[in-house]
């Protein structure tokens, strides 16, 4: 049986609300993501600038996550169930505070050598982010569930890689560095990217529960 939802979405306006919302938190997410490559791969003396953009960008997310619960609370009727609008928007937010991690990890413990494994970490959840923009925009139709199908297991994959790059890198660090101070801060680094990859796979979920229940 339909929900009371699903019937009133035949009978409103376009969502002008929602998806807007969407599209400026994964867009936003998108250039966070670009930004923490970009640093990893700039000099150390330029680092700054970039970590601040990203601190910028984290609290533009954080405000459209804030607003977008905001209008849940406003609304009778969304474009599909309330929960999943809450819970996508809860995951995208949650990429974003651990890249953020990432990137003040490195700042505050001044980082100053960049790995291999970090900036491999920060490309893949790049791909990630980029993943997630495309698949929510699908969203705002719903004609393109295969899609948003295809763009989840991608995701899926990227986790489990970006599982394989962590583990590797740590056991290098244990086996390679002398330093117990470089070792903490390199496994905090690695371990929020880490856990960044996983958030992502955390929107994938929430995006396959959605074309579950619009198939």
């Amino acid at each position: 049986m339909a929900s009371l939802n699903s019937i009133f979405q035949f009978l409103v306006p376009k969502d002008k609300k929602f998806f807007p919302l969407f599209e400026q938190a994964t867009s936003n997410l998108v250039i966070l993501a670009e930004t923490l490559h970009e640093a990893v791969n700039a000099p150390k003396e330029q680092r700054e600038t970039y970590f601040r953009k990203i601190e910028e960008l984290e609290a533009i997310i954080e405000e459209i996550a804030h607003q977008t619960n905001l209008e849940l609370s406003r609304n009778f009727i969304t474009p599909f169930d309330r929960e999943d609008i809450h819970a996508l928007i809860s995951a995208i937010d949650n990429v974003a505070d651990y890249l953020y991690g990432a990137a003040n990890r490195m700042r505050l413990y001044q980082v100053d050598k960049i790995t291999k494994s970090i900036r491999k970490m920060t490309e893949i959840t790049l791909e990630g982010s980029q993943l997630i923009h495309t698949a929510v925009a699908d969203l705002k139709d719903m004609k393109n569930l295969k899609g948003i199908s295809d763009a989840c297991k991608r995701i899926n994959k990227l986790e489990n890689k970006s599982d394989n790059v962590f583990d590797k890198a740590v056991a290098d660090i244990f086996e390679n560095e002398t330093d117990a101070k470089n070792i903490i801060k390199y496994k905090e680094v690695l371990s929020a990217l880490e856990s960044a990859s996983d958030k992502c796979k955390g929107v994938a979920n929430v995006l396959e529960s959605i074309v579950v229940k619009h198939s």
